[in-house]
């Protein structure tokens, strides 16, 4: 069964954290951090709220950009590295929140690949007849996980929440369809982007583990060309599969880790640069938000218009990268 995406909702907390004020925690620079990653200001969440609370909000608009009533969703499926608990899951509290009632809803665990992971389990959910209209979050509260006295990561990254309503069709080759959708994973570079403490493998009880191991860490150079080289070899994979040209991609819309390695990317796809879709400097890295947050931004903005090639593509921990692509639908985000 075809599914296509029919309603868009984005949430972004209040609170502006611009270089400025990072600059004085630090000892850098509005420049340093700009020229390095593209980004001016982002958005952390106040003490109290949580990923399931941002979570909530873009649900909340996606169906009202859907024009739903909370009876019309059959499942949540919500991706995200910073879970309001270790357990349980945080999707099934969102879907009591938001009184989809007892359906199912589960979390989805792939660092910055996390939406369009998410967005790959509903479509094929869908396509096998167990969901006609599944609700897929990426929602992030990255400032709760990171190193207080660690420069590079604490400058790169923001908090918010995205959601896509996806819904099953009776013919394809329609607006919003999802045309196809490429996954992959290299589990043995792990170290490059994790959380060494608090699992399994690493348990963590008072005074058993340095501090620093609690906290996210990322090695960023080494994830520049990993990020680069995956993100264009999936969407290459998936515009060939597609039968896409790649001169025909209206818009590029990856995921927003670093302003160099969205240009690098379209490059490495021969694609103009200006065809990137960027909004990293407004909102940050913010993980598995960062697609949807991107492509509300664009659709706001009147950059995006139905009709429109739509080339998704994301990298991440894990290591995982995942690439999608539509046409875009006449919607409007909330």
């Amino acid at each position: 069964m075809p599914t296509s995406v029919t309603g868009l909702g984005t949430y972004l907390p209040p609170r502006r954290v611009s270089n400025e004020e990072l600059a004085d925690r630090f000892d850098t620079t509005d420049e340093w951090i700009t020229t390095r990653t593209g980004i001016r200001t982002r958005r952390w969440t106040d003490t109290g709220v949580s990923t399931g609370d941002l979570a909530v909000e873009a649900g909340r608009r996606a169906l009202k950009s859907a024009g739903l009533s909370p009876d019309d969703i059959d499942a949540v499926v919500l991706a995200t590295t910073t879970p309001d608990h270790p357990c349980p899951a945080t999707a099934p509290d969102v879907a009591a929140q938001l009184g989809l009632g007892h359906i199912a809803a589960y979390d989805i665990s792939a660092v910055c690949s996390g939406f369009l992971y998410a967005l790959a389990v509903a479509h094929g959910q869908i396509a096998a007849g167990q969901a006609g209209r599944v609700l897929v979050i990426g929602a992030e509260t990255y400032s709760t996980i990171l190193n207080p006295s660690d420069r590079a990561t604490s400058c790169i990254f923001g908090d918010g929440a995205g959601a896509v309503v996806l819904a099953g069709t009776e013919s394809s080759d329609q607006a919003g369809d999802i045309l196809g959708v490429d996954l992959g994973s290299d589990g043995s570079r792990k170290e490059l982007i994790r959380i060494p403490a608090g699992g399994s493998r690493q348990r963590t009880s008072p005074g058993t583990v340095p501090d620093e191991d609690l906290y996210f860490r990322m090695e960023g150079r080494q994830v520049f060309h990993q990020a680069v080289t995956h993100m264009g070899d999936s969407a290459i994979r998936l515009l060939d599969r597609i039968g896409w040209d790649k001169a025909s991609v209206n818009h590029l819309v990856g995921h927003q880790a670093n302003v160099r390695i969205l240009k690098s990317l379209a490059r490495y796809l021969d694609l103009p640069e200006d065809r990137a879709v960027i909004n990293i400097d407004r909102v940050g890295n913010t993980s598995a938000a960062s697609i949807p947050l991107a492509l509300a931004d664009a659709a706001v903005s009147g950059r995006l218009k139905p009709g429109d090639r739509v080339l998704m593509t994301a990298f991440g921990g894990g290591l995982t990268w995942a690439s999608t692509a539509i046409i875009w639908p006449d919607i409007t985000p909330v």
